[in-house]
């Protein structure tokens, strides 16, 4: 599971980071590195959306384990 969590938490930083270039900058660096719109760009873009899903779904299921534990 550390290695789902590293992939997950390494997108989910991926995707902020290019959000926060978008916001600040209108520099969108996943369209830069892969093309603009291109199937590798969507690959990457569905990607970060599924790891924040993913990421959202763990920190439950954290919380959940440190509360039962009495931490």
């Amino acid at each position: 599971m550390n290695i789902l969590k590293w992939i997950v938490y390494s997108l989910v930083l991926t995707g902020a980071l290019n959000w926060g270039l978008i916001g600040i900058f209108g520099f969108d660096l996943v369209a830069f590195l892969f093309g603009e719109m291109t199937a590798l760009t969507r690959i990457v873009y569905a990607l970060v959306g599924l790891s924040a899903v993913i990421y959202f779904i763990l920190s439950f299921r954290d919380n959940t384990e440190c509360t039962s534990c009495n931490c």
